[in-house]
C-alpha cells in the first residue's frame, strides 16, 4: 500500500497525456506559458504510460484517472485507453468535451463509465471570452451524447466571481431533469493564472446564491470526496462545492498525480515532483521513487499555504506549474 507518514492510504492515480489543449483557459493555461509545451521526447509514451501506471497499480492503485491538458487531443488516445484497460483499475476520464463525439465508441470499449467535463459557462459568448474558442454548443451536444449512453457525468465549474457566479442557479437547474452532477469548483492560483482573492466565490458564498433559489439537502459523500454534495427536492441530478481553497480536505487526500513529461507529484499544490520517466529509461527501480515520494507528502497544500487559510497565503511565493503543466 501507498501509506504517507500520517497514515493516508493513496490508491487514487491521475495520469496527464498531454500539456496541449484545445482551449485556451486563463486559470489553467495562460497565453504567456513561460516554457511552451513539452516535446515528444520528454512526454510519455503509451507504453512509458504503461509501465509506469502498471506500477503503481502493483503498490495499491486502485482507481485511474485519465486527464491533459485535453486527453483526446492526444494522438495515441486510443493506443493508451486500450492499454490502461487491461489493468484491474477503474478507469475515469476528464475532458472538456470538445471532441467527445469522435471518440464515444473508444471510450466505451476502454470500461470507462464515468467522465468528467469541464464546462465554466452556459452561455456561448461567456463561454467564449473563458475559453477563446467557439465550441459551447459542441460540449453541449456531446454532454447529451454521454447522457444518451448511459455514463455518469460530472460537470466540473470553476467558480469565478464576475464571471460566471450570474450561471449558478442555471446550471444547478440542469440537474432538475437530467442525472447530471454539477460541481463549482472554488478558483485556486496556479503559476500564470492570474489569481487573486477577490476572485474566489467560497463554499458559503455559493450555497447562499443557490438559497435564494432552491431548497435542497445534503447528501451523504462517499469516502475521499473532495466535493461537499446537495440535491434538490425531487431533482435527478445533484450539485456540489469543491471546497479547495476554504476549507481544504488535505486529511483524507488518497491522490497521486503522474505529469505528461513523467514527474510524479504527491499534492496538486506541493512544488515537490519525483522524475519516474527519467528512471524507467535509465532502468532504475521506480517502485523505491513512488514509496518515497509518497512518504514525503506534506500534511497540508503541498506544504505552500498557511495553514490558517489561503488568505494569508502569499501567492506569489508559491513555486508550482501552472495547471496544464500539472495536469486535471
Amino acid at each position: 500500500m501507498l501509506v504517507d507518514r500520517f497514515g493516508r492510504i493513496h490508491d487514487y492515480l491521475r495520469i496527464s497525456l498531454t500539456d496541449k489543449c484545445n482551449l485556451r483557459c486563463s486559470y489553467c493555461m495562460p497565453y504567456d506559458l513561460p516554457n511552451g509545451f513539452y516535446a515528444n521526447s520528454t512526454r510519455m509514451s503509451a507504453e512509458e504510460i504503461f509501465a509506469i501506471a502498471k506500477t503503481f497499480v502493483k503498490l495499491g492503485i486502485m482507481k485511474i484517472r485519465i486527464t491533459g491538458g485535453e486527453p483526446l487531443v492526444r494522438k495515441e488516445f486510443r493506443k493508451i485507453i486500450h492499454l490502461l484497460s487491461e489493468l484491474p483499475v477503474e478507469l475515469v476520464l476528464s475532458t472538456n468535451g470538445v471532441l467527445l463525439d469522435e471518440f464515444i465508441e473508444d471510450i466505451k470499449g476502454a470500461r470507462i463509465s464515468s467522465v468528467n467535463v469541464s464546462l465554466d459557462s452556459l452561455r456561448p459568448d461567456a463561454f467564449l471570452s473563458i475559453t477563446k474558442r467557439d465550441f459551447q454548443q459542441r460540449v453541449m451536444s456531446n454532454i447529451g451524447l454521454l447522457l444518451k449512453h448511459d455514463f455518469n457525468i460530472k460537470i466540473n465549474t470553476v467558480a469565478m466571481k464576475g464571471v460566471n457566479d450570474a450561471e449558478f442557479v442555471d446550471f444547478i437547474r440542469l440537474t432538475k431533469d437530467l442525472p447530471l452532477h454539477i460541481r463549482f469548483i472554488e478558483y485556486m492560483p496556479f503559476m500564470g493564472n492570474g489569481w487573486h482573492k477577490d476572485k474566489v466565490i467560497t463554499y458559503d458564498e455559493i450555497l447562499k446564491i443557490a438559497k435564494t433559489k432552491f431548497e435542497f439537502e445534503p447528501l451523504t459523500n462517499a469516502p475521499h470526496s473532495t466535493s461537499k454534495d446537495f440535491r434538490v427536492k425531487d431533482y435527478l441530478g445533484t450539485f456540489g462545492i469543491i471546497t479547495t481553497m476554504s476549507n481544504p480536505f488535505c486529511g483524507d487526500c488518497n491522490r497521486l498525480r503522474l505529469t505528461a513529461d513523467g514527474k510524479m507529484k504527491n499534492c496538486l499544490f506541493g512544488k515537490d515532483e519525483m522524475d519516474l520517466l527519467t528512471a524507467l529509461r535509465n532502468n532504475d527501480d521506480i517502485e523505491t521513487l513512488i514509496l518515497e515520494s509518497v512518504e514525503n507528502k506534506h500534511e497540508v497544500m503541498g506544504g505552500q499555504f498557511d495553514k490558517e487559510g489561503y488568505l494569508k497565503t502569499c501567492v506569489s511565493d508559491i513555486d508550482n506549474r501552472s495547471m496544464i503543466g500539472i495536469g486535471g
